[in-house]
C-alpha cells in the first residue's frame, strides 16, 4: 500500500489534490516544447515522475515548490532542453 500525498500547496497557499497526470502532462509539454521525440519524451517521464512520486510519498501535504524542484532537478539531468522549455512555460504563465 503505497501511501500518497493527497493535496498539493500552491504558492498562493490554496491547496488541490494532488494529481499524478496533471505533472506527468507537464513534463511531456516541457518535452514536446524542446523538440524531443515521443518516444524518447516516455522515457524522460519514466525517469522523471517517480523521483517526484517518491516526495509526493513521504508526506499528506505538499508544496508547489517542493515538486518543481525535484522535477526541474530531474529533468535537468535527463533532458536539459525539456528543464529550459519548462522553465520558459512557467516565465510566461507568471507574467
Amino acid at each position: 500500500d503505497v501511501f500518497m500525498a493527497t493535496s498539493v500547496t500552491k504558492k498562493d497557499g490554496s491547496k488541490q489534490s494532488f494529481d499524478e497526470g496533471k505533472l506527468k502532462g507537464s513534463i511531456q509539454l516541457a518535452c514536446q516544447d524542446a523538440g524531443i521525440s515521443p518516444e524518447r519524451t516516455a522515457e524522460v517521464v519514466n525517469q522523471v515522475l517517480p523521483a517526484v512520486l517518491a516526495v509526493a510519498a513521504a508526506r499528506e501535504e505538499v508544496a508547489t515548490s517542493e515538486l518543481r524542484e525535484v522535477i526541474l532537478r530531474e529533468l535537468e539531468a535527463a533532458e536539459p532542453a525539456a528543464a529550459e522549455a519548462w522553465r520558459k512555460h512557467e516565465a510566461a504563465k507568471d507574467s
